[in-house]
């Protein structure tokens, strides 16, 4: 019997139904008692038998067998206004927390709405297709947030024991859509830059609860902005990135929440925002730009697959009549195509993206074309890239193969990976379309 009585007898609903239901089923229960408008929560678990009752009064007449009295709903069984909240206890309304539900998140903006930006486009269908983390770096204006909102529309749909994990972590945090309990397409969270470490991996006084990096799990992390964040905060993603989950401490207890996202990260190239190789804009002094871009540590960013530098729109891409950039379905199309590839190839393996693949299996198992790598070899010679390096741009390789249809990586898809690590131009065509 799952949820909260009232001093005049009536069930209110509490947050965590989903999990605690899954707990009920696991240690072998077939019936669950839970209040009424939690009920289309705990059907999602199958096998197992729900009761949802208004009251304390319409459990007892179940269980005696006698005719269920009517009882009234009113707001004392309506679910707390707090538990839809985004704020979380002891983080203050500063958190700023954005987050939706795929359920919810706005999938009408089309891919094809972001003007020119090839580089950065491809980058976003790279990391859709392969779950690489992305840094997006541009002056204001350009679309770095404008390709992050799009990104969760081209993920493939989310599968049943996914959509589970991520309703369940939903349900514990209070954020579940209202009409529809179970959470089917990748989460979209958006935290603010003042947002504290604790909004961001989870945390608060008593019961730790889920952060942004929980909310995002199986869909998208984006921090614009990101080096405006607390460093503390930043470097506290370092763990979940690695393994997939967070783990916070308590006097309570210890509590685990899954945290295997794709992360976004945007930032401007200096305080001004319009620093750039190509013209004399900027008015920062070379120091204020030094400071302002190590705010991203590099333990951080080693960790990003793909850098890509946003540039400014010209007024020619933005007035140009002819057509619009591939559209969303296009490019979703061609992702699920790829993740059905790399699926197959890891078949007998634990991963399922090119991204969680080890770099040592990459290097025993899967080979790309011979000479294909020799490029990124010299590379790691003149310490362009670190040995982590080399082995994320096989991995992003990897993924592009998948995308344009190859058995293993060739030199084009060496170097395309190669440009989208170091963003130094390598002679291929930045469009995946012109590749395949």
């Amino acid at each position: 019997m799952i949820g909260e009585l009232g001093l005049d007898g009536r069930v209110r609903p509490v947050r965590g139904v989903l999990p605690a239901v899954l707990a009920a089923a696991d240690a072998g229960y077939e019936q669950v008692v839970v209040p009424e408008c939690a009920a289309a929560e705990a059907c999602l678990v199958p096998g197992v038998s729900v009761l949802g009752v208004r009251s304390l009064r319409q459990l007892i007449a179940v269980l005696a067998d006698e005719p269920l009295p009517d009882e009234e709903q009113d707001e004392l069984g309506r679910p707390d206004p707090l538990l839809s909240g985004l704020r979380l206890p002891g983080t203050g309304a500063a958190t700023g927390m954005h987050s939706l539900g795929a359920a919810q998140h706005d999938h009408g903006h089309d891919l094809a709405d972001v003007v020119g930006q090839t580089s950065a486009r491809t980058a976003v269908e790279v990391a859709a297709a392969g779950g690489h983390h992305l840094f997006l770096e541009g002056p204001p204006g350009a679309g770095k947030t404008m390709l992050a909102e799009r990104l969760p529309a081209i993920l493939p749909p989310l599968g049943r024991q996914e959509s589970l994990e991520v309703t369940a972590v939903h349900s514990v945090a209070g954020l579940l859509p209202s009409g529809k309990p179970l959470i089917d397409v990748a989460p979209y969270c958006a935290p603010h830059h003042s947002a504290t470490m604790q909004a961001l991996v989870g945390g608060g006084p008593g019961t730790a609860r889920p952060g942004a990096v929980s909310l995002s799990h199986r869909g998208v992390l984006f921090l614009d902005e990101t080096p405006e964040f607390s460093s503390h905060a930043l470097d506290a993603l370092r763990q979940p990135l690695e393994a997939g989950h967070v783990v916070i401490a308590r006097s309570a207890g210890v509590v685990r929440f899954p945290a295997k996202f794709l992360m976004v990260l945007a930032a401007n190239p200096c305080p001004c925002g319009r620093f750039s190789q190509r013209d004399d804009l900027c008015e920062c002094p070379p120091s204020a730009i030094r400071r302002y871009q190590a705010r991203l540590s590099g333990p951080l960013l080693d960790r990003v697959d793909l850098r890509v530098e946003v540039d400014r729109v010209t007024r020619t891409e933005l007035t140009a009549s002819g057509a619009r950039g591939e559209s969303t379905a296009t490019v979703a199309h061609r992702v699920r195509a790829a993740r059905q590839r790399a699926a197959e190839r890891l078949a007998d393996t634990p991963w399922r993206t090119n991204s969680e693949v080890p770099g040592r299996e990459l290097r025993s198992r899967w080979y790309a074309v011979p000479g294909a790598m020799d490029e990124a070899e010299r590379s790691l010679e003149r310490g362009v890239l670190t040995a982590r390096g080399l082995d994320r741009v096989l991995r992003v390789a990897w993924t592009v193969a998948d995308l344009v249809g190859h058995d293993r990586p060739d030199a084009t898809d060496v170097a395309l990976a190669l440009q989208l690590r170091t963003g130094v131009p390598r002679g291929v065509p930045m469009a995946i379309g012109a590749l395949t």
